[in-house]
């Protein structure tokens, strides 16, 4: 048996934890459903893999990671280099990337320099069939990552991010010690925690209420004691 390209168990994987996911906000559980139809595209009854490739087309999905502390008053952000604002860290799917959320933890990871990340809503399990894809490596998709999004953001982008034009964003939430020390990447000019009442200045403009909008979702499934599916 073939093994499907990477891309499209990661499509598949984007497509399942949207499906089982029921945002407490009304106004994210309709981009959500947005999001759905963009990733099925033409076919009811699948995932399209450009959906998430950079190379895919001009809008695609990508990884986000809100690091935040246990007790939720603080956030850590990256000035981004070419977007010269202070964000969340994450950005595009990698080529080895088979879960979108494997996909947040890595770049959160890389960007913040922090190693000892807890996800929020740890799923082992896999979200795809791994008989369809007997040849890949089943052991390395069973990392603990965040199982159900946080968020979705769809933006739009400046000339600086090249052949990129609409990022269809999807956030994933996970814990650090804000007494750890974060490490600038070169994707940022700087790694910095901050109260997240207190935020700097710089933000892109709706940020502060994609935060709250997160937070809200994180204290929602905390209260409800929901599982991640």
């Amino acid at each position: 048996m073939t093994a499907l390209d990477p891309a499209a168990l990661l499509a598949r994987d984007a497509l399942a934890r949207l499906d089982r996911w029921e945002p407490a906000d009304d106004r994210q559980a309709a981009l959500a459903a947005e999001y759905r139809a963009f990733v099925r595209g033409d076919d009811d009854s699948g995932a399209r893999a450009d959906a998430v490739r950079r190379e895919g087309g001009p809008q695609h999905l990508t990884a986000s990671c809100f690091v935040l502390s246990p007790d939720l008053d603080r956030v850590l952000l990256c000035f981004h280099r070419k977007g010269q604002f202070w964000v969340q860290v994450g950005g595009h799917t990698e080529p080895g990337d088979t879960t979108l959320a494997g996909s947040a933890y890595r770049e959160a990871r890389e960007e913040s320099g922090i190693a000892d990340l807890v996800p929020f809503d740890p799923d082992p399990e896999l979200s795809v069939d791994t008989d369809a894809a007997p040849c890949t490596d089943a052991a390395s998709r069973i990392d603990t990552v965040p199982a159900a999004p946080v968020d979705v953001h769809r933006h739009d982008l400046a000339a600086a991010f090249g052949t990129c034009r609409t990022h269809w964003d999807v956030g994933f939430v996970a814990f650090a010690d804000p007494d750890a020390r974060p490490v600038v990447s070169d994707e940022s000019e700087d790694v910095a925690w901050f109260p997240v009442d207190a935020l700097p200045p710089g933000t892109p403009p709706d940020f502060t209420a994609r935060l709250a909008t997160v937070l809200a979702e994180v204290r929602h499934r905390r209260r409800a004691g929901l599982p991640a599916r």
